[in-house]
């Protein structure tokens, strides 16, 4: 379950990193025998009906750590805000706890997103755990990651 999770945040992460450019200036240098006129910057669009994939990805690592006890990964999930009403330690107690009462097999399932700027709302189903079943449960996009913002 941890290497699942792992493989999909990495994905998330590598997503994310490739929308990023740190290009110099040097990058923007018209090539040689151009016409004088610099190149438009590229520019990234994504379609309307992939716009909720990096959510929709958020989302199952965030479910996974959480089942898993993994404190350090679903705890850095946590938005800003909800981070400011619940200590690390304190959340570490509530991944252990729902670890013991549940297991840790419950994935994310039916997810959709949808998303308008950095506010998303996620929809899904918990395997075999129907009492945590969200519909558009808050999500917020800080620092170019989406974190859990249900708090």
């Amino acid at each position: 379950m941890r290497t699942r999770a792992t493989t999909v945040m990495a994905a998330a992460l590598l997503v994310a990193l490739g929308a990023c450019s740190s290009g110099s200036d040097d990058d923007k240098a018209e090539p040689a025998g151009d016409s004088g006129t610099p190149a438009a910057e590229p520019t990234i669009s994504v379609p309307a009906d992939k716009e909720g994939d990096d959510l929709e990805a958020a989302v199952a690592v965030y479910t996974a750590s959480y089942f898993a006890a993994d404190a350090d990964t679903a705890y850095g999930m946590l938005s800003e805000r909800c981070r400011g009403e619940i200590s690390a330690d304190a959340y570490a107690g509530v991944v252990q706890q729902a670890k013991a009462d549940y297991g840790e097999d419950h994935p994310a399932t039916d997810v959709t997103a949808e998303v308008s700027g950095e506010l998303g709302r996620a929809t899904y189903k918990v395997k075999g755990l129907p009492e945590f079943d969200r519909t558009k449960q808050p999500w917020t996009l800080e620092d170019g990651a989406w974190k859990y913002d249900a708090c």
